[in-house]
């Protein structure tokens, strides 16, 4: 992503200030809602079939640990950092951009969900779509860093709960 195509892209919402208030009110409200429904997913298993419940907290809780390392040692600049621009999205964390670690925690959750019931798992992973959108134009992320936080966490759910 040049600076040039984060300008076009971002544009719309720039010129709008409804459709601003939407972008940052959707960052927030979608990371609410996956957070709130994964203890909801535990406490639903917890009751029904409790020895899912042990691996759909370790599962995640391992992987965003091992992601949060990674990130921490790579430390790759964000967009506001290196292209020069205003974020959407109003943020001064220095570096830890790749891979993003939203959209990585709305994917393993998915996949969490997916691994219990199929159907609100795809809802998840089209939470996970709409927020790495949102992390690009808000100026956040990089397309490659949502890319690989969605990739590592489905990579990381295959590998536990599907395979």
């Amino acid at each position: 992503m040049t600076k040039q195509q984060y300008e076009k892209w971002s544009a719309p919402f720039r010129r709008n200030e409804k459709a601003l208030k939407g972008l940052t009110y959707l960052n927030r409200g979608m990371t609410a809602l996956v957070f709130a429904a994964y203890p909801l997913l535990l406490l639903y298993l917890f009751v029904t079939e409790s020895k899912k419940c042990f691996p759909c907290v370790l599962i995640p809780a391992v992987s965003f640990v091992l992601v949060s390392l990674f990130r921490r040692w790579y430390s790759a600049g964000r967009p506001y950092e290196l292209l020069d621009i205003t974020p959407l999205i109003p943020k001064d964390t220095r570096g830890k951009s790749f891979p993003s670690r939203h959209v990585f925690s709305v994917f393993i959750i998915g996949m969490t969900f997916f691994y219990v019931k199929r159907t609100l798992g795809l809802a998840v992973f089209f939470i996970g779509i709409l927020t790495a959108f949102v992390r690009v134009i808000g100026g956040v992320h990089f397309p490659k860093d949502v890319a690989a936080g969605a990739a590592l966490g489905v990579l990381f759910g295959l590998a536990y709960y599907i395979l």
